[in-house]
């Protein structure tokens, strides 16, 4: 596995792939342990700060990325130049899927990482060499994209027939699930009143109405860039 000196003695061979297990990437899954060693050795581990771009939408997508730690997500821009965030990407997601396709293409979206980030990263020569040496790499990353599409979906109904209260709370328990940190007091999410905004597709002055208000009944508790949820389902019901 090709490694970069100062990230070499953060993780070895030996602990990325017992990362990678650890993680269970739908990219990845399936794979016979010898196989999956190859395409690990084929990966270069790099080390990304918070607020760097992987991919620009438009460029040609050369690059695909799986996160092992930290978080990333995708965006696009508008033609008056502004950002609308779309997907998550937490650490054991891929991003950059538009590298495997046979016929040179861009990337889709642009792909940034929110916390310093470390991922693999396959070239395209790499990468669709590898997809046609283990099959089973399109297969799961064909996976990967209906599951975006599932999201996408999902979105597409709560913008359509659900109210701004129930769409930010569905957001704040999904980040709860699938981001928080649980302790004794409840989950506790990292998570600005923009990002929620634009999740949710509402306002952020909505946001900031809703948060105060749920805060006065006491089902969250909001300070600078963080939410405490004791229970995010009474949330959930509660906007409903």
């Amino acid at each position: 596995m090709k490694t970069e000196t100062f990230v070499r003695r953060v993780m070895n061979s030996s602990e990325i792939t017992a990362r990678v297990n650890a993680l269970a990437p739908k990219f990845l899954e399936g794979m016979a342990p010898a196989d999956l060693a190859v395409v690990l050795e084929a990966a270069s581990l790099r080390r990304f700060q918070a607020h760097t771009i992987l991919a620009s939408e438009g460029h040609v997508a050369d690059k695909m990325f799986l996160i092992l730690e930290g978080r990333a997500r995708t965006f696009t821009t508008t033609r008056k130049g502004d950002k609308v965030l779309l997907l998550r990407i937490p650490a054991g997601d891929a991003s950059g899927g538009r590298a495997l396709l046979s016929k040179a293409t861009e990337y889709l979206v642009s792909t940034e990482t929110t916390t310093d980030c470390y991922a693999l990263v396959w070239n395209r020569t790499t990468i669709l060499a590898l997809t046609k040496q283990y099959p089973m790499l399109l297969e799961n990353a064909l996976m990967v994209a209906s599951n975006y599409l599932a999201a996408y979906r999902d979105m597409h109904v709560a913008s359509s027939h659900h109210t701004a209260s129930q769409r930010v709370a569905e957001v704040l328990e999904k980040l709860a699930q699938e981001l928080g940190r649980r302790g004794f007091e409840g989950t506790e999410i990292n998570v600005s009143n923009e990002d929620l905004a634009n999740e949710a597709n509402v306002t952020i002055f909505t946001v900031s109405r809703l948060l105060s208000e749920w805060q006065k009944k006491g089902l969250l508790v909001k300070s600078r860039g963080k939410v405490l949820i004791p229970l995010p389902e009474e949330l959930v019901r509660s906007a409903s």
